[in-house]
Parts: C-alpha cells; sequence; structure tokens
C-alpha cells in the first residue's frame, strides 16, 4: 500500500475512521467516535496520515493519527531546574498516537511522533504557549516506544507519564 507522506486535519466525511484498527480497542474507538467530536468542541485537534490514494466514491484509510490538546500542570510536577511561576504552567499534551495494524512495521510510528513534535513546535511558535509536552503512555508496548527516543522523562512519580521539554523538542 503506498502511504501518502503527509499528515493532515482529521475529516471524517472524508476518512474512513471506522475501520482503523492499531490493536488497541480504546484508540479506535477514540478515532471513530470521538475524535471529531472534541475537535468540534475545541478540545484537542487531531491529524491523521492517509494510508493510501483515495478509491472514487469511498473513503480513504487512515494509516495512523495523533491527537493534540493544551492543558496545565503544577510547576512542582515539570522535570526542570528552570524558575518557574507558583502558577499552573502550559504545556502541549499528546493525547493520542497509533498506527493501524495495516501499516505497523513500516517506522510510521517514529514519523507520527516527529510529525506530533513538530506541531507541538509550531503551535508554540504561533502563539500557544506551552514549556512542554506530556503524555500519557498505555501501556508497556507504547512505553518501550517512547523510551527508544531519549527524550522523554518521567513526570511526577508515574513511569506512564512522560515529558519533554519544549526547548528539546525544538530541536527535532
Amino acid at each position: 500500500m503506498a502511504i501518502q507522506q503527509e499528515f493532515g486535519a482529521l475529516n471524517p466525511s472524508y476518512f474512513n475512521v471506522k475501520a482503523f484498527d492499531c490493536g488497541k480497542p480504546d484508540m479506535n474507538t477514540y478515532l471513530a467516535r470521538f475524535a471529531a467530536k472534541n475537535m468540534g468542541l475545541k478540545l484537542s485537534m487531531t491529524w491523521v496520515l492517509p494510508g493510501e490514494e483515495p478509491v472514487a466514491g469511498q473513503k480513504t484509510p487512515v494509516a495512523a493519527y495523533y491527537t493534540l490538546a493544551s492543558c496545565t500542570v503544577t510547576r512542582d510536577e515539570i522535570p526542570t531546574d528552570d524558575r518557574l511561576p507558583g502558577y499552573p504552567v502550559p504545556v502541549v499534551l499528546l493525547a493520542r498516537l497509533a498506527v493501524d495494524q495495516r501499516f505497523q512495521g513500516q517506522r510510521l510510528g517514529e514519523k507520527t511522533l516527529v510529525s506530533a513534535l513538530r506541531r507541538s513546535v509550531t503551535l508554540t511558535e504561533r502563539g500557544l504557549p506551552a514549556m512542554g509536552l506530556i503524555l500519557d503512555v498505555l501501556d508497556e508496548d507504547a512505553l518501550a516506544f517512547y523510551q527508544r527516543f531519549d527524550l522523554f522523562k518521567p513526570f511526577t512519580d508515574d513511569p506512564m507519564r512522560l515529558f519533554v521539554p519544549m526547548k528539546v523538542v525544538a530541536k527535532i
């Protein structure tokens, strides 16, 4: 299958979100039922990588997707030596990242992560304040994936919540 090169904003009338299957039911359900709704409510934004050229009259399959949102955390939670204010600090939340099983083993997880990180930098450069990026790891498989990059630090005492400073992300 010829995978497209660029991620684009989710449009459920164009993409076949119900056929997406990464092997993790919660991730599939989120894309199929909640991603577009959350975008409409301005809670998050989801970007998708088309799986192949669209066939006339059919929706385009999704090879991979990620969802970003903004949130705040307390300064005590952030693993940094930077002097921070006493009020909550803004960060970008990498809320979801998944690759369809049909496209796994082609390094799309890495491509998807790099796209999410670069998009985070672009958003901060365009005015969304964020000191860093955090993510909640779904399971041990996902943790092993993120640990391969040697970017992320544990966020608080929970090893399944990770953090990377935006100044580090900006170098990617």
